[in-house]
């Protein structure tokens, strides 16, 4: 299953369009990858977007779960 959202990035004083695709498979090792040009601060957040989950009530989708940002060519940094 593939969702996508749009939103955005700073690059600069420039707000760049990020494309947000999130992918759930239902066989495999349990997994949370975060991929697309990310700086390694970035990737810190995937505990975090567990965190948020349990806390709303919702169960974790499946064993493995793939975040995409796109586009690929613009590395993503956190503020």
């Amino acid at each position: 299953m593939i969702s996508r959202i749009h939103s955005s990035i700073l690059q600069g004083i420039d707000a760049i369009g990020c494309e947000v695709e999130a992918d759930v498979a239902r066989g495999g090792m349990g997994d949370l990858k975060l991929v697309g040009l990310v700086e390694t601060s970035v990737k810190g957040t995937l505990s975090r977007i567990q965190a948020a989950m349990r806390n709303c009530g919702y169960d974790w989708p499946g064993p493995k779960v793939t975040i995409n940002l796109a586009p690929a060519d613009v590395r993503k940094e956190s503020a």
